[in-house]
């Protein structure tokens, strides 16, 4: 078993602020995302496309926001409450991955299907996530992985969907979020926090651009 490494509060102050500023940028990219996206929902007219494209964007925000108060508010008491924002974010933020992908490009019985399995999915870990803050990391990191890899069962009318870019960006997005897991799990490695958030953000942008350039 590995001996736990103990930081110094400097370290930890600065490893906070750099977590902080990272998602801070997700923010401000998120919101500018958001906003090309729905613009392209309200040109083709669609309302089904409008609502998945909002839903989507939607959780993307919320999942920097939340990470970026947590990491900002980490030395306060407020940092409990903000921690299963955090991490119940990512539920969402699959979940809301999954949406225009389930409702525009397959919209079928199958989608739809998958969609609510996965919304399913998401909220039984929201509450798996409120009664265990704190406890059992690996098998909420392998809950995440699970969830976000389980698009492979639709992967062959996908790739009709969206064409072989579209599913090379998601593919893409997904490894730099199972590489990014797995580094987040080393604990005990300096910034890895930092550079788990930095593949996150670049997970989130693969997936963006597919969803934006190829779904609908």
């Amino acid at each position: 078993m590995s001996k736990k490494t103990n930081f110094s509060r400097a370290y930890l102050i600065t490893d906070q602020v750099f977590s902080a500023v990272t998602h801070g940028i997700g923010i401000i990219l998120a919101i500018i995302g958001a906003i090309f996206l729905l613009i392209k929902g309200f040109h083709q007219g669609n309302p089904l496309n409008i609502t998945a494209y909002f839903i989507y964007a939607f959780t993307l925000f919320f999942l920097y926001l939340s990470s970026t108060l947590f990491h900002s508010l980490y030395f306060t008491k407020a940092k409990g409450v903000f921690q299963i924002f955090d991490h119940s974010s990512i539920f969402l933020m699959i979940a809301g991955t999954y949406t225009p992908y389930c409702l525009i490009a397959l919209h079928s019985a199958f989608g739809y299907s998958i969609l609510a399995f996965i919304w399913a999915l998401a909220i039984g870990g929201i509450l798996y996530k409120i009664f265990n803050v704190g406890r059992f990391k690996y098998f909420e990191t392998l809950l995440y992985v699970l969830m976000g890899w389980a698009i492979i069962i639709a992967m062959k009318p996908l790739y009709h969907a969206i064409g072989s870019i579209g599913i090379a960006l998601l593919v893409a997005g997904g490894i730099a979020f199972t590489l990014g897991a797995c580094l987040y799990l080393m604990k005990n490695l300096r910034y890895i926090h930092v550079i788990w958030h930095i593949f996150v953000m670049i997970g989130t942008a693969l997936m963006y651009f597919s969803v934006y350039l190829y779904v609908g």
